[in-house]
């Protein structure tokens, strides 16, 4: 698995991992997501839609700083 990055410099030495360091890296991320920090995470990440984020019911991305405005406009 090669993770270096190719730089316009051609003269530079490309080096690859270790296999075995890369099957380590990959057993690290793979027990890191399995644990129950990342399962509970990545459950409070998906508790609201995505489509509600760009739709929400009350039409302003951000609706403290909407109502801010509208109070603003009405002064």
């Amino acid at each position: 698995m090669d993770l270096s990055f190719a730089r316009l410099e051609r003269d530079v030495a490309i080096t690859a991992m270790p296999t075995e360091l890369a099957v380590l890296l990959v057993g690290v991320a793979a027990r890191q997501a399995a644990s129950p920090t990342a399962r509970v995470q990545a459950r409070l990440m998906i508790s609201t839609p995505a489509e509600a984020l760009l739709a929400p019911l009350h039409g302003a991305f951000h609706r403290a700083t909407a109502l801010a405005l509208a109070r603003w406009r009405r002064e």
